[in-house]
């Protein structure tokens, strides 16, 4: 929640964007520039490791809104959730630092959208995260990848697509909603 006027700020900048003809297609590289606040730091004066995946949010909301992936979304009255997601930290981002959130769908497997989104300072990466996300009906249910993909568009041969996030989306899949979960610990 602590983010929602900057999460608000960033939709309604990537609408006017987007009306204004400044778009990207579904496949290319998002760009959203920041800087981290105060409210972005833990104890230790650096970037709070869990304000990272709410940043990427953000990044996510700048790809969708200026590809117009989210008006096709409207339309089909779809919406995006995150089923699985993983980061790795390489630097850390200090107070008033400015950086870019670069975002970028990089495949599909039969349930889910794969996203690669990274933090860059100066060409360098900082942070970089994977990202599974499903699509679901606003009326219930999931929407198949096939469906979404005739709506989106094909994505392009030469997709970037690494052979690790590809073993990652399958193996950090749980089981459906309607199969038992049970947590059993060894």
């Amino acid at each position: 929640m602590h983010l929602i006027f900057r999460t608000l700020l960033v939709i309604a900048r990537a609408q006017a964007l987007f009306r204004r003809g400044k778009t990207i297609g579904h496949y290319d590289v998002g760009r959203l520039r920041l800087r981290t606040l105060p409210t972005d730091l833990d104890l230790n004066g650096h970037m709070n490791n869990g304000v990272y995946f709410s940043i990427f949010d953000l990044g996510r909301w700048e790809l969708t809104i200026r590809s117009g992936i989210a008006a096709i979304f409207d339309t089909h009255s779809w919406y995006p959730v995150v089923a699985s997601e993983t980061i790795t930290f390489r630097k850390s981002l200090r107070l008033w630092q400015r950086f870019t959130v670069e975002s970028r769908i990089v495949g599909y497997d039969e349930r889910a959208v794969l996203m690669d989104q990274r933090i860059v300072v100066r060409g360098e990466i900082y942070a970089r995260a994977v990202i599974r996300a499903r699509i679901l009906r606003k009326a219930g249910g999931p929407v198949p990848m096939q469906e979404v993909l005739d709506a989106v568009g094909v994505p392009p041969r030469t997709l970037h697509r690494e052979e690790w996030i590809e073993r990652w989306a399958e193996d950090v899949v749980l089981p459906s909603t309607r199969s038992p979960a049970p947590s059993e610990w060894d």
